[in-house]
Formats: C-alpha cells, structure tokens, sequence
C-alpha cells in the first residue's frame, strides 16, 4: 500500500491520524478562495516529489501523477516488490481519477490571458490528459504490462481497484497497481463546484468541523487531494516470492443509476444494485460483512441515498453493521478517495479497529445507522465492504476480507 492524504504521507501516518480522530482540514493554501464561499480543503502538506523521482522528471508532471508515482513506490516498497527480477510483461497499473489536471488548466488559460498562447507550457497536453497518472507510473518503474485509466469521478479509485482484481482473475497479469489519484484543487476547481453548491461553507473560521457526513448539519463536501494506490497479485505468484497478503479482494460489483448527472437516485437502488453484485461476486452473505467503508461525501442527498442502500441490502441487520466515513477526516479525495479509503478499510481489517465518524454531533433522523461516532472503536473484522459513488450514478463497490492462509 502506498498513501498520500490530508492525514499524511504515508499509510502510517494516515492510519494513526485515523485511529485517533484527528482532522486534516485546513484553510486552503493552494488557491486564493477569498471571495468564494469555500474556504478550506484537504491538502498533500510538506509533498516533496523529489524524495520519490528525479527533479528533471517531476517537473514533467502535473501534481496527480507526481502523487501516483510517490504512491506506487511506496506500495512498492512494502510489498517488497523486486522489479528487476519479475517479468514486467505481466505487471500493469489501473489509475482512477476524477478526470483531467485542473491546476494545469487554470495556469494554461492565465498564460494565454495575461502572456499569450504562445507561451503555453509545452508539455501542458502531457500533464492534463487523465491518462498520465498511470502513463507516468508505467514509465517511472517500467511496467509493461496491461494499463489503463478510469474516470468514473468519485467512484474511480475502487473501480480502478476491481478491474485490476478482474484483470488478475482472467490471467493476463500477475501483478497490478491499482488506486486513484487526484490533485484538482484550483480557482477552477473551486468556482466549478461553488457554482455548483457542492462544497461546505459554514465552517470556514472551523475548518476541522467543515466535514459532516451523516450529521444534520452538514452542507457539502469538502474539496480534498492524494492517492492511494495497491500492489495487487496472484495469489501463488505472491507466496512463490515469499511476500505476505495484506489482505483478500474477494468481490466486486458495479452498477448505474441511471437517472441524474451530479446526484445519486434518492432511493439508493442503485448502490444497492452494486453492492449485491459484489456480494454475489464474493460469494457472501450480507450477514457476513463486519464493517462498511461509506462513500459518504456529506451532501444533503448523498447520505440519505447511501443509508437507503444499506437498509435495502442488509435489511433487519443494517443498524447493528458498523459504518463509517473517513471523509469527515479528510474531506472528499474525489477519484482518490476509493483508493485511499480502502487503504484505511484494509488497515481496519488488520488492526481490527473501525475509524471514527468525526463532527457527527447531531445525526440527521434520515440516517439512522450506526456510524461510530466521534471516537474509534475496536471490533472484529474478518470481511468489509467499500462502497464508492460518483456522478453520472457510477457505483463501485469492493469485498475484502482478511488473509487466513
């Protein structure tokens, strides 16, 4: 695994951070949001992309890609990975992203207002294009094998995840780097979706209490940046070279709503629909998930759809089923978010803690499950459930499950 967040720079960090209820919202610095009604975000702090390639070749990137390489090294690192001695024809990396360099944009369109258009960065199309998140990574660690990129918005990173499993599954590469990366905060950015009256705004003088999944108050999501990234593997391609699993991926299901661009369908059939599936693809019950990574981006509708959802799946035991969201800690990561969050839901599994649910104070009567609260709690974990949604009704959902060998 591999992690950049709002929480830290690495899985440990994060996960600490996590367990311990801490917020990684801050005051924006990345963009001037005076004037707009957003203020505050959740921002890679103290990111020195030298630590992870050559200056010359971080300078070629846009700040989503430098995120992945960063990311993938690390995975690399703990997966004990040796690169020099695996066939790299049969290793490929699925980056998910919300969608093209934001950042890279605005400068480009500044530059031709103010300089001209002669005097765009040439290697601006070889930044922006979504596909050069993986296309950097590919060439940093000199991947061969099958590549991709997925821009399914919010649900990117856990469908990133799922096709790598499903491109394992049907033999056409032993090992994938799966995750989601994103670095989208930007005057651009942030119009967009105050325009859109998306994002938080009645706690810019409190930053760490601007992200309010499930509670009453909550009025949006808070905009976020990083990556997540996983070195998945065959299984017996993994104990052949004496690497030990994190974890399982056992299932995975996808749907679509198919009803309405930037809002999910209100009666959460659609969530639903994708969650069976991976339930199915898994070849597990209901009854058998521990604890619920939620999507749960803090938006009026979002939340009540999602909590529909689970009442539709697990029927009678869907108030006794654990879940929480890990955005009322970092905010919304858009296509990193299910990259990072099944990071922190495989951490759960392995230290059987379930994270908190931060600033939920008063919980909306709409969402009526238990979300942890405030605090962390120590269960169980044998099998989690990750659920991600994105706009246009893009649903993915993943299964993991503890390693018993």
């Amino acid at each position: 695994m591999g992690l950049l967040s709002p929480l830290g720079n690495s899985v440990d960090e994060a996960w600490a951070g996590a367990v311990s209820g801490a917020s990684g919202i801050r005051r924006m610095t990345l963009t001037d949001p005076s004037g707009y009604p957003c203020q505050v975000a959740g921002e890679v702090r103290d990111f020195d992309p030298t630590m992870f390639m050559d200056r010359k070749d971080a300078r070629r990137m846009a700040r989503f890609s430098q995120f992945a390489v960063a990311a993938a090294r690390q995975a690399v690192m703990q997966a004990g990975l040796d690169l020099e001695h695996i066939d790299r024809t049969r290793v490929g990396a699925i980056c998910g992203t919300g969608g093209a360099s934001l950042p890279e944009t605005d400068h480009a369109m500044r530059t031709i207002l103010t300089r001209g258009g002669s005097k765009v960065d040439p290697l601006y199309i070889s930044k922006f294009l979504p596909n050069m998140a993986a296309g950097n990574l590919t060439i940093q660690l000199g991947l061969q094998g099958y590549t991709n990129t997925v821009t399914t918005a919010c649900a990117a990173g856990t469908q990133a995840i799922g096709d790598a499993m499903q491109v394992i599954r049907r033999g056409d590469a032993d090992v994938m780097f799966a995750g989601g990366t994103e670095a989208g905060i930007s005057e651009l950015g942030l119009a967009a979706f105050c325009a859109m009256r998306a994002l938080a705004t009645s706690h810019n003088d409190d930053p760490r209490a601007a992200s309010r999944p499930f509670d009453r108050d909550r009025d949006g999501f808070v905009p976020s940046e990083g990556a997540g990234l996983l070195v998945l593997e065959e299984l017996e391609h993994a104990l052949a070279r004496g690497a030990e699993p994190l974890a399982e991926i056992i299932g995975y299901g996808v749907s679509a709503d198919a009803q309405f661009l930037v809002a999910p369908s209100d009666d959460g059939l659609g969530a639903a629909r994708a969650m069976h599936n991976a339930l199915r693809d898994a070849d597990v019950s209901a009854d058998e998930i521990d604890y619920i990574s939620a999507h749960a981006t803090a938006t009026q509708i979002g939340d009540v759809a999602e909590t529909r959802a689970i009442h539709k799946v697990f029927g009678d035991r869907a108030s006794r089923v654990p879940v929480s969201a890990f955005k009322s800690q970092v905010g919304h990561l858009l296509g990193a978010a299910g990259g990072v969050e099944t990071i922190i839901a495989l951490q759960a599994i392995r230290n059987g803690i379930v994270p908190p649910t931060i600033n939920l104070q008063h919980a909306d009567p709409l969402c009526d499950l238990d979300y942890v609260p405030l605090h962390a709690r120590q269960v169980e974990l044998r099998t989690v459930m990750k659920d991600s949604f994105g706009f246009g009704g893009q649903n993915a959902v993943l299964i993991l499950r503890r390693f018993e060998a």
